[in-house]
């Protein structure tokens, strides 16, 4: 047997301990600078291009598509705001967009691990890792319980060892529903990060890829369904900054300043 080879623009895993912080130090790190990033998210815009195949295993070329591209914003409270700009008509014909798949669309594709979160998941130091010129603490996380009507990312998270963010992702949205007539399955997928701004680290693109797995029920038979699909979140802007006035523990004014006209500058990966 030989030894396999990293992927390209992986370095070797290290599985030696991170040397002057502790493991736990580093999540708590993460979840802090996680939380950050998600408030900042929402004084920018972006684009979002989202398409869904189905693969022929015929040809190995689509045969079904949905296609959306929408500018994201935010409001006042956080709230997130759509405008659909191209949306042509939908060809899908073996499987249908179902409402957990606009919401992993949202919240599980791009990844974001906050404080409030990080009790929800169990959280195992891997080792260290060299993605590209990155260098990276490698995590395997893993949801300790489901709760109901709530989904969770399981998988393998890289992080930034300077910033303490994540800059990449691999694995699947669980727990998946494979009840016959009721199933609902999404295939496993990788985000990208980029550094915007030189702060924070944006999901810049997701694929996700896999052949989904439908049983038999009623009258139909078990189907097994090869799909594909892309995610570009493009065209980052910041368009406001919270400011926050404080005297000791005090707050004296909150407000957003004038929006932001810089461009974003060009991603460091």
């Amino acid at each position: 047997m030989r030894a396999q080879k990293p992927a390209d623009g992986f370095g070797p895993l290290d599985a030696t301990p991170p040397e002057g912080v502790t493991v736990a130090q580093i999540i708590e790190h993460m979840g802090k600078r996680e939380s950050a990033f998600a408030a900042a998210r929402n004084d920018y815009t972006f684009r979002q291009d989202v398409k869904f195949n189905t693969i022929s295993d015929d040809t190995g070329r689509p045969d079904g598509e949905y296609h959306q591209v929408t500018d994201i914003s935010f409001d006042g409270d956080g709230k997130r705001v759509e405008h659909v700009i191209f949306a042509p008509q939908n060809t899908l014909v073996n499987v249908i967009m179902t409402e957990n798949d606009m919401k992993d669309i949202e919240d599980k594709l791009p990844f974001v691990l906050t404080e409030p979160e990080l009790p929800e998941y169990d959280i195992s130091y891997l080792g260290k890792q060299k993605v590209d010129e990155l260098d990276t603490y490698v995590f395997n996380a893993k949801p300790k319980k489901f709760e109901k009507n709530k989904r969770y990312f399981q998988g393998t998270v890289w992080v930034d060892q300077q910033d303490d963010e994540i800059v990449l992702i691999n694995g699947m949205t669980v727990p998946q529903e494979t009840r016959p007539g009721k199933a609902d399955l999404s295939p496993p997928y990788t985000t990208y990060y980029q550094q915007i701004d030189d702060k924070y680290w944006f999901p810049t693109y997701t694929k996700a890829e896999g052949t989904l797995h439908f049983p038999a029920q009623r009258g139909v038979l078990s189907q097994d369904v090869h799909v594909r699909t892309t995610v570009h979140y493009s065209g980052y802007k910041r368009f406001r900054t919270s400011v926050t006035i404080y005297s000791g523990d005090k707050v004296l004014d909150s407000k957003p300043e004038a929006p932001e006209t810089t461009p974003p500058q060009k991603p460091q990966r």
